[in-house]
């Protein structure tokens, strides 16, 4: 294997950095320079490669765009056992690759779990932002609620069965990671979106020594620790939230309610397209990311 989990394009205008922070080493893609940062988290079981499309359309509007892998991914550091990935280590992590990057302004992009940790690091101000978007993931508040519901307690039903010990693993990582192929070609509604090519790059990447239970222990610890069980103080960061309708793990009815928890708030919803809104629908993904942050406020 490379040393690197993804090698980007050469015309890509991406390229491939180490980032020590937090006491860990993140490999990180790197796209454009100055000093307003656009830091883009992935989500599970991604990789800094899901942000691909995204990353030189930020660079062309002037950003830094940095697009690590999280804690457990990729060739980033491993750190063992389920207490090595609480919420507040992960958000923790972010705090410290912003201040690595010596950026005077971010703004934070994310998907699905790393939508969780761009929420939490946002409304607890943990370092200003100039601006939040979060890619089909709803505002904590709004998940909680809905987890109540029997609806949205059948898509979570693979929270619960990655509580398991080794079984998880096994089954995501056998025959060639068949797994962590399905999740994406399975959920996906333009499955073209998704060749062989690309998801042999999170195959490999599944199948490094602890790399499956690191992206697990993820799960594991949000529910021993019940991340989502507190009060919310209303965030004044102005926020977008991109919705992929088809989400077959998240139901829409998450979304409802977001205003209440956010002064400054915008919904795109998108139509046909599931969870993996960003790599399914990247170009309408892309005009909303561009419309939207050159928006004055």
């Amino acid at each position: 294997m490379s040393e690197w989990s993804w090698e980007p394009a050469p015309d890509s205008g991406v390229r491939n950095r180490w980032v020590e922070a937090n006491g860990l080493r993140f490999e990180v893609a790197e796209a454009g320079e100055g000093d307003h940062l656009a830091l883009l988290l992935h989500g599970f079981p991604e990789l800094n490669f899901s942000w691909r499309h995204q990353m030189p359309l930020l660079a062309e509007m002037g950003y830094r765009a940095w697009a690590p892998n999280q804690r457990g991914y990729g060739m980033t550091s491993r750190p063992e056992g389920v207490a090595a990935y609480t919420v507040d280590k992960l958000v923790a992590d972010v705090a410290a690759l912003i201040d690595a990057s010596g950026a005077k302004k971010v703004t934070l992009i994310a998907h699905d779990w790393g939508g969780a940790v761009a929420w939490l690091f946002a409304i607890d101000e943990v370092r200003p932002l100039e601006r939040l978007v979060v890619m089909n993931l709803p505002h904590p508040a709004c998940f909680a609620r809905e987890l109540k519901t029997w609806k949205q307690m059948k898509k979570s039903w693979y929270i619960l069965f990655f509580q398991l010990p080794w079984l998880p693993e096994k089954m995501l990582t056998a025959d060639d990671a068949a797994g962590i192929r399905r999740a994406f070609r399975g959920m996906a509604v333009d499955k073209s979106r998704f060749p062989r090519a690309d998801l042999d790059v999170y195959a490999r990447a599944a199948q490094q020594p602890g790399a499956m239970t690191a992206m697990l222990n993820w799960y594991r610890a949000a529910v021993r620790h019940r991340a989502i069980d507190r009060a919310y103080p209303t965030l004044e960061t102005p926020t977008l939230l991109i919705w992929g309708e088809q989400d077959t793990a998240l139901d829409v009815a998450t979304t409802e309610g977001t205003d209440a928890y956010v002064s400054d708030f915008t919904l795109r919803r998108l139509l046909g397209v599931s969870h993996w809104v960003q790599q399914e629908a990247p170009e309408k993904v892309n005009a909303i990311l561009q419309e939207w942050l050159t928006t004055a406020r």
